[in-house]
């Protein structure tokens, strides 16, 4: 703990829905200081939601459809305060790209896992993401108050369905309706549920594991592998915490986890301005950091813009100028945010791995680099081919200029993605799961007072093409009607199936055609 920035954890939460994200989430909040009642983040009866989920289809549906981040502080033995950066993704199947642009920015990630329900798709598919990135994953199984499978089958399973070795840190004293407690392997406490709430109220005792337990555990412990702090910050072990984050089960020990074992902040993959590939280390001095989100409205009666970095290097002050690297003009940060939820304080510093919120008037957008001397680029913030392509249509034709304003609002964040054909005058637009297209007219109507109706595409999905400025106009003489530019004004091939993308890859096999796209 030697460096300025070995003190800081930047951490996602990955979840399949409904693993219990948002309420342990919320509990970690409680355990870090951060709020002092769990009434300070959830609402009562049918708006019962945690603080991070502010959008109104978020509070209608009880989902989490944006990314939050949440900054709060804590004292630990031997390590002095710690500052965790949470970043609350989107658990639903249908915000994958949003979730895979916040996990470029995080150093670990907790994994939840239902007791019942064991590894789900979207559990599969957040992880692949986070091996893409060789992101340490800590495993959070929840719920073992209720009835769910044998503790064997859960860490089975996640050694298998994810190849990783699996090392159990605590384990549950029966589950469901035989639930004692859960049993800390490395101290010997358990922790036991008490009242009729048969919550963790903060009873620990060292009584002897039940006997119709003890075998079980016994052997648990003998058959995988002990924790090894390199083969975890290296992505190939995740250490497994059982636990209930509705009865406060587990909690206390995942945040000492996360304090104690979690990497600080890591060097990112970069290029200099020549294409050469490098990293910067936490520890050089030049500033630097990336947007990796941007977020328009998060306070509806300022119609503000806010643009998500991540601190990469550099001890960053308030006022200091930073030139992005899309527009290559200098600009100073004159407020720089702090977040929790929808709460917001000025950050006059920020170090390696805090995640700072930058108001500006659509000059960032996501995948931008900022630094001080402009001679770098971070790298792997790709934009992913849609997989589900809608026209737009105005209620009011005299909106167009309005919708426009919109589109390219929501193109900047991440959450659509807009096509401009080159022949006909209604916009496309892309996106990767239907709950975007909800949030898409959602948006429109309550942010920028457009009444929009979506139709039917005639393509099916969109591929960039690259190729010589000869090999593009060859192309486009005889497709004409099947281009499109996206916002950046990069030729786009509209598919009207995967088969007419593999039938022209063959036909020009001068041209490449990406289902990504990096910025």
């Amino acid at each position: 703990m030697t460096e300025p920035t070995s003190n800081r954890r930047t951490f996602a939460i990955i979840s399949h829905p409904d693993a219990g994200k948002t309420t342990l989430t919320e509990k970690l909040l409680l355990n870090g200081g951060a709020i002092h009642l769990a009434g300070q983040v959830k609402a009562r009866g049918a708006a019962r939601r945690a603080r991070s989920d502010w959008m109104k289809i978020e509070q209608q549906r009880g989902i989490s459809v944006t990314s939050s981040v949440m900054t709060f502080a804590r004292e630990f033995d031997g390590l002095g305060e710690i500052t965790f950066n949470l970043l609350d993704t989107p658990g639903h199947e249908d915000f994958s790209e949003d979730t895979y642009r916040t996990l470029t920015a995080v150093d670990s990630a907790i994994m939840v896992i239902d007791a019942a329900k064991g590894i789900e798709p979207q559990t599969r598919k957040l992880f692949e993401v986070c091996r893409m990135r060789n992101v340490p994953i800590i495993t959070f199984v929840n719920k073992v108050d209720r009835e769910g499978r044998p503790v064997y089958e859960i860490l089975d399973e996640v050694a298998d369905a994810l190849a990783l070795d699996v090392s159990p840190q605590s384990w549950p004293v029966g589950m469901g309706g035989l639930f004692e407690g859960i049993l800390d392997l490395a101290s010997g406490r358990i922790s036991r549920p008490e009242g009729d709430s048969r919550e963790f109220l903060g009873k620990v005792d060292y009584e002897p594991v039940p006997a119709e337990f003890a075998e079980e555990i016994e052997l648990g412990q003998m058959g995988y592998p002990e924790f090894d702090l390199e083969a975890y910050r290296h992505g190939d072990l995740t250490p497994v915490f059982f636990g209930s984050a509705l009865k406060n089960f587990g909690v206390a020990e995942l945040i000492e986890a996360i304090a104690r074992l979690a990497p600080p902040p890591r060097p990112q993959p970069s290029s200099n301005t020549l294409g050469e590939a490098g990293v910067i280390e936490p520890t050089d001095k030049e500033v630097t950091g990336f947007i990796f989100k941007v977020q328009a409205n998060m306070d509806p009666m300022h119609r503000d813009r806010i643009a998500f970095m991540r601190l990469v290097s550099g001890t960053f002050k308030r006022g200091m100028k930073l030139t992005p690297s899309g527009s290559g003009k200098p600009m100073a940060v004159h407020s720089p945010i702090l977040f929790f939820a929808q709460d917001r304080e000025i950050a006059d510093e920020a170090m390696p791995g805090d995640i700072i919120g930058i108001p500006n008037h659509g000059t960032l957008r996501v995948g931008d680099t900022l630094s001080e001397a402009n001679k770098v680029r971070f790298t792997g913030l790709p934009n992913f081919a849609p997989e589900i392509l809608r026209r737009v249509q105005l209620k009011d034709p005299t909106k167009t200029k309005q919708l426009r304003k919109a589109l390219d609002d929501l193109s900047e964040e991440g959450v659509i993605q807009v096509f401009y054909p080159e022949i006909g005058s209604q916009w496309i637009v892309g996106v990767v799961g239907q709950l975007q297209l909800e949030v898409l007219i959602s948006r429109l109507e309550a942010e920028y007072k457009v009444a929009a109706v979506l139709e039917g595409a005639p393509f099916d999905t969109a591929r960039w093409i690259k190729g010589s400025d000869a090999a593009l106009r060859d192309f486009a003489e005889f497709n004409k009607s099947n281009l499109a530019k996206d916002r950046d004004g990069d030729p786009v091939f509209m598919a009207r199936s995967v088969w007419d993308v593999s039938y022209q890859q063959e036909r020009n096999p001068e041209l490449t055609f990406s289902a990504t796209k990096e910025r």
